[in-house]
């Protein structure tokens, strides 16, 4: 288990803008009196998307007294979840995932662009916009390799489409989410032809085959059974 501690460098204060903080109170809104502090995840979220995606200590204070809660309670929740950032992370934070179908997929090709442009993981870029990290699987294999940018998800990447989607983020130029090769959810690729075309495998027609296996055996078992009774009561002597 790492250990979480927050940033050495801290902003002297944090408030919620006034969106913010009419969404932050709805949440709390939503609970009984006396059960604020079932709000306090959701009010660290939206601290920490205000903030350039980073969580510092005068925004725990500030959900702490939101939430009439030691402010020590809400620290251990910030440093339990590692949803939640204790240093700057630039404003884009990437989180590659370096699981097995995104490694076979070539992640590590996507990593390469990473320290090419950024620099070793937890580092910020100079300019303050990036910083990455390797996660654990993000769950889109089938449209691997991905990263997850702040809140959102990037597949199908290869060195061309993400060195072009770093070039937009840096610029400020809109991006496109999702897929970078123009596939829906987890059809196959464009061009790359179909899958499931044997019709069997979709139409019905094997649903309920392995019980029908299973009664055509049971039913030769059985006749075989009924044979050889039916030829021992046929010839007694043999049987003795």
């Amino acid at each position: 288990m790492s250990v979480r501690r927050l940033a050495d460098k801290q902003p002297e204060t944090f408030e919620f803008t006034p969106d913010n903080l009419a969404w932050a109170q709805a949440q709390i809104d939503k609970y009984p009196s006396g059960r604020q502090a079932s709000a306090v995840i959701p009010l660290l979220w939206k601290a920490q998307a205000q903030n350039d995606y980073w969580l510092p200590r005068a925004a725990i204070e500030k959900v702490a007294t939101m939430l009439d809660m030691p402010t020590i309670r809400v620290l251990e929740v910030a440093t339990f979840y590692t949803m939640f950032n204790l240093e700057p992370v630039g404003r884009h934070f990437i989180q590659l995932c370096g699981t097995t179908p995104c490694m076979l997929r070539g992640a590590n090709d996507i990593r390469a662009v990473l320290e090419k442009r950024i620099g070793q993981q937890r580092h910020v870029s100079a300019d303050g916009k990036f910083a990455w990290l390797e996660v654990e699987c993000l769950g889109a294999c089938c449209n691997a390799p991905m990263v997850q940018i702040n809140d959102d998800y990037y597949e199908d990447l290869n060195v061309e489409n993400f060195n072009a989607l770093l070039d937009d983020l840096a610029a400020g130029r809109p991006v496109k989410k999702g897929s970078q090769l123009g596939r829906v959810s987890s059809e196959p690729e464009p061009g790359k032809g179909s899958t499931l075309t044997e019709g069997a495998l979709f139409d019905g027609s094997l649903v309920g085959s392995w019980k029908a296996r299973f009664e055509e055996d049971r039913a030769r078992a059985e006749a075989a059974a009924k044979a050889a009774a039916e030829a021992a009561a046929a010839n007694p002597a043999e049987k003795k």
